[in-house]
């Protein structure tokens, strides 16, 4: 699956990366990142949606 964050919606309060580390990391600003680029494989499906829904801004995007 393809996980992207909206750069222009994060506003770094970091929810995504404090729930799941194991799809999301802080970028040098703080602001959310997808670990490798965005491809995720399908076992992590449950930590995505975790951080998809914990985003305030609503600024994660999952396609599959």
């Amino acid at each position: 699956m393809k996980v992207t964050i909206d750069t222009d919606r994060c506003t770094g309060h970091g929810r995504c990366y404090s729930l799941a580390p194991e799809v999301f990391e802080a970028d040098d600003e703080g602001y959310g990142a997808v670990i490798g680029g965005g491809d995720v494989p399908e076992a992590l499906a449950d930590k995505v949606e975790l951080g998809r829904a914990s985003c305030p801004e609503q600024a994660i995007t999952v396609t599959q």
